[in-house]
């Protein structure tokens, strides 16, 4: 049972990049309207503003009975380049409906 659970929150998952804003919006939508209970928002180094907006835009014009779970996670990993190893700061924003 903890394997369903476990690939439910990785569906339940917006990996924000580089596209406009509203297309993550979108997919949070979507999740929520797909049945999922819980839609972790996830960002790394220059995306998190982008990640930010999604959630709040998400919470204040789309979803009126989500709200934001928890702490806000932040964190660094560290990332190998070819100029060697690079910290890039990440961020996990959960929202669950109400």
């Amino acid at each position: 049972m903890k394997m369903e659970q476990t690939n439910r929150d990785e569906d339940s998952t917006v990996l924000v990049g580089t596209k406009p804003v509203m297309n993550y919006v979108l997919a949070v939508a979507t999740q929520f309207n797909a049945g999922s209970s819980e839609v972790c928002i996830m960002a790394r180094g220059r995306a998190i503003s982008r990640a930010v907006d999604t959630a709040e835009i998400a919470l204040s014009r789309f979803l009126g009975d989500t709200v934001m779970k928890g702490p806000i996670i932040i964190g660094t990993e560290i990332i190998d380049t070819e100029s060697g190893p690079t910290n890039v700061s990440t961020i996990d924003i959960h929202l669950i409906k109400i």
